[in-house]
């Protein structure tokens, strides 16, 4: 049995805690997470996904609020004396000393294939830029951002429609199985870990909200793969009389309306078309500002009938 250290926090690595912990092939002797974290309208204190799931099947659980410099805990994860450290989605930079802690590696699950898309948010860059493909890939965590060497890589096709919470979903589902390969490979000595190649890196910086405001100059297709790219984390938006409106849903049309740029050139059943510098995007769904998400159609009709 090979016994494991999760370190993780968001959902994304959920189905990869549960997969080791109901596996008879894994042994997990501890969870290391993020502080509990003020939340909704009261900012309650609430904890991780991660320790939510370690806390409900009595798994011992860390939080530290940097583990480089909290030596208690590093000491008693030295204790464990873990065949691995499993990273996924962790939150912090771990040390040389906490690297060096398991029998063999450190292993980390990175969600692009590497060495593209290095750094806090490949998933949704992927989108915003319109690839048509990423995956997930196992590697051996070194004190660089995402530069260790490759163990596995699964690609993973983009679809024209797909947005970012349904690729995250995609990349969770299939990492368990990733990881499992990777661990086992790596302890009875089948696989070896390749080198990353130096042409194609690139970084995925952790997104800013000003990045989030539609451009209506730029091209329908490239607004379509923004809003794709960050629906609802933190979501696009533009501003319309004052109030912030969030796009959840569009589509870019193969046509040209007479108009300017930004204008609401036509309003249908079907949504509201946009003019944008080039072609025309079609707003399906909106979520204005307080409101819940609605069809842009009944949008634009309460804009009328207020009007």
């Amino acid at each position: 049995m090979i016994s494991i250290v999760f370190f993780g926090t968001p959902d994304i690595g959920l189905k990869s805690l549960e997969h080791f912990y109901n596996s008879d092939k894994f042994n997990v002797l501890a969870v290391v997470t993020q502080p509990d974290k003020p939340s909704g309208r009261g900012h309650k204190l609430t904890p991780s996904p991660i320790k939510q799931f370690a806390v409900e099947h009595n798994i011992k659980v860390f939080q530290p609020k940097s583990i480089r410099k909290e030596p208690d805990i590093i000491e008693a994860l030295k204790e464990l004396k873990p065949d691995f450290f499993v990273t996924f989605a962790f939150g912090q930079i771990l040390s040389q000393e906490v690297l060096d802690i398991p029998k063999y590696e450190t292993i980390n699950l990175h969600v692009s294939l590497l060495p593209k898309y290095r750094g806090a948010n490949p998933i949704q860059r992927a989108i915003i830029n319109g690839d048509k493909e990423t995956g997930i890939c196992t590697m051996i965590t070194e004190l660089g951002l995402d530069c260790g060497d490759i163990c596995l890589k699964y690609p993973i096709e983009i679809t024209p429609n797909m947005n970012c919470v349904e690729l995250f979903e995609i990349c969770s589902e299939k990492s368990p199985e990733l990881l499992e390969k990777t661990l086992i490979g790596l302890k009875d000595g089948t696989l070896v870990p390749t080198c990353q190649c130096s042409d194609g890196v690139c970084f995925a910086d952790k997104l800013k909200k000003e990045e989030c405001k539609i451009d209506w100059l730029k091209s329908a297709e490239e607004i379509h793969n923004l809003v794709r790219g960050v629906y609802k984390c933190p979501g696009a938006f533009f501003d319309y009389e004052g109030k912030i409106i969030k796009v959840m849903e569009t589509e870019p049309l193969d046509e040209n309306i007479e108009g300017n740029i930004g204008d609401f050139v036509r309003i249908s059943k079907s949504g509201i078309d946009v003019k944008t510098g080039n072609g025309i995007l079609r707003l399906i769904k909106v979520k204005p500002e307080g409101k819940c998400e609605m069809l842009a159609r009944d949008w634009a009709n309460g804009i009328k009938h207020n009007n």
